[in-house]
């Protein structure tokens, strides 16, 4: 069955594969129209040289490269709250890491603006990623293992939260179970969801509960796990605790090592109870009953999907995308890399009838893709307190927009990404709307600025990164291929093109001229002025629109 075709900067798409054809994967065209689309779901925005790079691989070979892991940080979190009066009472000097200090000191004040640098820190990855899916995979994962560190902020030092982002990146790209069984055993989860309590005396159900709902099998239709079931993890779970300094330890005298049973929805299984150290063993046998209900690996690609395709699963996505997915995702052993790359290949990826400009972008989507399209000039890494303003900046926009990295409010995930049909449309309303209009409006005239630190749009560097600006239908053209995943009319296009580059005149030389005097006398103020304020306001108005917030 033949698709429409859509028509996009003078290129016709057409699609020849119909969506109940599922998971084959894709063998259409390769222009700006499938690339962009890829590129804006794996990655924090799309600059025009990773547009470029892209262009000139094939689609497999593009996926391929996004799939392909990065290196570990070659930083860590640093010391940036040792000013104005404080210092760190642990005896960190400023812009030393309190990573792997050696020392158990709690003080919540300290706590939380370690955390605040280990945040800006975090901003600083996922602004500066390369060309691979890990830092947008990581996020993902991060809202899957939903955590509010700022819970127990008297309670647990900043470097567990450290650790625990190390779990997640390190894992993103890897295997589900081992992922999960490192985060079950992470001192941060095991103290922000109560596991360092749960003793044979005393079980406490809190991760028990949430491993099996959140983590592994979810509330679907499929899902029937009983409360004893719940009971029964837990008590599987007893004995894997902290010590004083907050590292990982197994009590032997506070497990439960006798038998547990669990119900029929998991084939009436019995983890044998044991003795001694061997009782922390008792975990994989866990993992390996949950992992081997087929709801696992579908509520998991149920996550994925609306995550990087859609949000809305029917019948027919369940039957033909979800379903067959899952089957890869339990063949390869849980392997992430393996369903995401079926997935991305997928004919069902690029019909931008269902996947494309059908999401909201989240507030880091929106604040760190406008940053890194715009190739917003960003500090000297070497730069410590530069480079820490510049990011603290961008923190402080995406938690005003309700999205703060290790911040989150419930541990089921961010509100947009659980809240069933309203899902990501939670991420705009009338505040958040307006917030985000006046961040663009700034951004593309004064900049904001935080301790002498100026993030700043340059239209005229945006430009000039385009094929060919001094075309004014390029121009616009190609600016609406980074900028906007839906096209805008052939009305609007014109008016722009007439009423702000042409300053009401109907003759394309206008701007050509204006453009060439510019490139050939930059110092020139008042060339180098009228292509200036020409470009700031349609850039301006570009991010005003509602199209401007959708991936």
């Amino acid at each position: 069955m033949e698709k429409p075709a859509i028509t996009q900067s003078g290129k016709t798409v057409r699609r020849t594969t119909a969506l109940a054809d599922g998971l084959d994967e894709y063998t259409g065209e390769w222009t700006t129209t499938e690339v962009v689309h890829l590129l804006k779901r794996t990655l924090f925005g799309v600059k025009v040289s990773d547009l470029n790079y892209f262009l000139g691989l094939t689609m497999s070979q593009a996926v391929d490269q996004l799939l392909t892991p990065t290196p570990a940080p070659t930083t860590v979190p640093l010391n940036s709250y040792s000013s104005n009066g404080y210092t760190d009472p642990t005896g960190v000097a400023a812009w030393d890491t309190w990573i792997n200090t050696g020392v158990d000191y709690p003080d919540s004040d300290m706590n939380e603006m370690r955390l605040d640098s280990l945040k800006c820190w975090w901003i600083g990855q996922l602004l500066n990623e390369n060309r691979s899916i890990h830092e947008k995979l990581t996020l993902f994962w991060h809202n899957h293992f939903g955590v509010d560190s700022l819970l127990h902020i008297a309670d647990i030092p900043a470097r567990p939260w450290y650790d625990y982002y190390l779990i997640l990146r390190s894992n993103a790209l890897g295997n589900m179970k081992q992922l999960v069984k490192q985060m079950t055993l992470s001192p941060a989860m095991l103290c922000y969801l109560n596991g360092n309590t749960n003793k044979k005396t005393s079980p406490n159900e809190n991760y028990g509960r949430e491993l099996q709902e959140l983590y592994t099998i979810g509330k679907g239709t499929g899902s029937h796990y009983t409360e004893d079931d719940v009971r029964s993890a837990a008590r599987v779970l007893t004995g894997h605790t902290v010590d004083s300094y907050f590292n990982y330890s197994f009590d032997v005298a506070g497990h439960d090592d006798q038998n547990k049973s669990f119900s029929t929805f998991y084939g009436s299984t019995i983890i044998t109870g044991r003795s001694g150290s061997a009782g922390a063993g008792e975990l994989d046998d866990l993992l390996n009953m949950i992992f081997s209900n087929p709801e696992a690996a579908k509520f998991v690609c149920r996550k994925l999907y609306g995550f990087f395709v859609y949000y809305k699963i029917d019948d027919n996505i369940e039957a033909n995308i979800i379903t067959p997915l899952a089957a890869v995702f339990r063949n390869s052993g849980y392997d992430i890399t393996a369903v995401m790359s079926v997935l991305l290949k997928s004919d069902h990826f690029y019909n931008m009838a269902y996947s494309s400009a059908c999401l909201i972008k989240s507030p880091l989507d929106f604040a760190l893709g406008l940053m890194r399209e715009f190739q917003v000039k960003q500090p000297d890494p070497t730069d410590y307190g530069s480079s820490y303003s510049a990011w603290e900046m961008i923190l402080q926009t995406t938690s005003m927009l309700q999205q703060e990295i290790l911040r989150i409010p419930e541990v089921a995930g961010w509100y947009a990404y659980y809240e069933g049909t309203a899902y990501h449309e939670l991420w705009i309303n009338s505040v958040t709307y307006t917030q985000r209009n006046a961040f663009t409006d700034q951004m593309i005239t004064s900049g904001v600025m935080m301790n002498m630190v100026s993030l700043v749009i340059d239209p005229l560097a945006f430009a000039g990164s385009l094929a060919n600006p001094g075309d004014p239908n390029l121009l616009i053209s190609e600016s609406l291929d980074i900028l906007y995943r839906v096209p805008l009319s052939a009305e609007t296009i014109l008016s722009l093109k007439q009423t702000i580059l042409l300053g009401g005149l109907t003759t394309d030389y206008y701007w050509t001229g204006a453009w060439d005097a510019y490139v050939a006398n930059p110092a020139d103020d008042v060339a180098k002025g009228t292509v200036f304020s020409r470009l700031q306001t349609l850039y301006k108005y570009l991010m005003n629109l509602p199209e401007y917030h959708l991936s």
